[in-house]
C-alpha cells in the first residue's frame, strides 16, 4: 500500500511550495488545510482534505483514510502584531492544534515529523550570526508558541521516540520559479510583497521603519531566503528522518548573509524599472539592527545550501507572480 506525506497547512505560502517540491521528488502528498488550494488545482499527484487541527474528528478521518509515512507541519498563525493583541488565538491554533495533531501521529504510529519553526524563538540576539545553540528568548506570543512546540517535540522524542526536525526560518521570500504559487497574505505584512504592491499601484507608499540603525545605510539588515530553498530543505529533512540519518534536531534555515531594507528597495526599483514611493517612519520597538543565520548545521546535516536566495531571483520571481495574480 502506498504511503503518503501529510502536508499540514499546505495551502499556505511555504507549505504550497514544499508540496510542489515533494511531488517533484516523487512523494505522494495529502494536503491538510481548512481552505482548498486553488492555485494548485491543475497540478497532478496530490490530494486535499479539509481539516481543522482544532477539530480532532477531522484529523481522525484523514489518518484513517490515508496511511502516512511522514508529516510536514506548517499550519500556524504567524502575525507578530496579532499575536500580541490576541494571544489566545495563537495558543489554541499553534499549540493546542499541534498537540491534537501529535496525538494522532502517536495513535497511528507515524514516526517522522518535520516542524515549521522560526527565528523568532531567539528574540533579540546577543550576537550574529545566530546559531542554533544561542539563547531562546521570544519577545512575542508568536515566537513563544513556536518555542513551546519545539520543547514539546523534544519531550515527544525523549518519551515516545517521535523522530523530528525543527526548522527555524529567517525571512522567507520569493515565489515559485514557474509561477505556480507565491506569497498571497491578507493582509500583507512582509517587506518584499509590500514594496511590490507599491510598485504595482496597489499601495500608496512603502513605510521604512527607521533609518538610524547601526548599519551601513541606516536601515535594518535581515537574512532573506528564497521559498524554494526553504522547500528543498523540508524535503531533505524528511528524507533524513525516513532514512534514519537524524533522530531529532533543530536547524536554522538562512543564507548567513544579510541585506538591508534600502538594498531591497533599490534592487526592486531596478527590476520594475521605476522609482518606488517611500517614507521614513519611526523605528518599531524591539527591532534589532541585524538578524543573520548561522547555517553550517543545515549544510553539515542535510547537505543543504541556498541556491536561489540572491536578491535578483527573489524579487524577480515575486514580481512575476504578483503580475500574474
Amino acid at each position: 500500500m502506498s504511503k503518503y506525506v501529510f502536508v499540514v497547512g499546505g495551502n499556505g505560502y511555504i507549505g504550497s511550495h514544499t508540496n510542489l517540491e515533494l511531488l517533484e521528488e516523487g512523494f505522494q502528498t495529502v494536503v491538510l488545510d481548512k481552505v482548498f488550494p486553488k492555485h494548485l488545482q491543475n497540478l497532478p499527484g496530490w490530494i486535499w482534505e479539509k481539516c481543522d487541527l482544532l477539530d480532532p474528528d477531522s484529523l481522525q478521518k484523514v489518518f484513517e483514510k490515508y496511511p502516512a509515512q511522514g508529516i510536514v507541519h506548517f499550519a500556524a498563525n504567524i502575525e507578530v502584531g496579532e499575536s500580541q493583541e490576541n494571544p489566545e488565538k495563537y495558543y489554541f491554533n499553534n499549540v493546542v492544534g499541534t498537540l491534537n495533531l501529535l496525538q494522532k501521529v502517536r495513535e497511528f504510529g507515524v514516526n517522522n515529523f518535520v516542524f515549521s519553526s522560526t527565528a523568532a524563538v531567539y528574540g533579540l540576539p546577543k550576537k550574529v550570526p545566530i546559531s542554533e545553540d544561542d539563547p531562546k528568548n521570544p519577545i512575542n506570543t508568536y515566537g513563544l508558541t513556536k518555542w513551546m512546540m519545539e520543547q514539546i517535540l523534544q519531550d515527544y522524542y525523549r518519551s515516545y521516540n517521535l523522530k523530528n526536525i525543527r526548522l527555524r526560518y529567517f525571512n522567507a521570500c520569493g515565489a515559485d520559479l514557474k509561477g505556480r504559487t507565491g506569497e498571497l497574505h491578507e493582509p500583507e505584512s512582509h517587506l518584499i510583497p509590500i514594496i511590490l504592491e507599491v510598485a504595482s499601484g496597489k499601495r500608496e507608499k512603502l513605510m521604512i521603519f527607521g533609518d538610524d540603525y547601526n548599519t551601513q545605510d541606516g536601515t535594518c539588515i535581515r537574512d532573506y531566503i528564497h521559498v524554494k530553498d526553504l522547500a528543498k530543505a523540508h524535503v531533505l529533512a524528511l528524507k533524513a528522518l525516513l532514512e534514519g540519518k537524524i533522530q531529532q534536531e533543530s536547524i536554522n534555515l538562512g543564507t548567513k548573509n544579510g541585506v538591508s531594507v534600502r538594498e531591497i528597495l533599490e534592487t526592486t526599483e531596478q527590476i520594475v524599472g521605476h522609482t518606488i514611493k517611500h517614507q521614513i517612519a519611526p523605528r518599531r520597538a524591539g527591532d534589532p539592527d541585524i538578524l543573520i543565520a548561522e547555517n553550517t548545521k543545515a549544510e553539515r546535516l542535510l547537505s543543504w545550501k541556498p541556491e536561489f536566495s540572491d536578491l535578483q531571483t527573489i524579487i524577480s520571481s515575486a514580481w512575476e507572480f504578483m503580475q500574474k495574480n
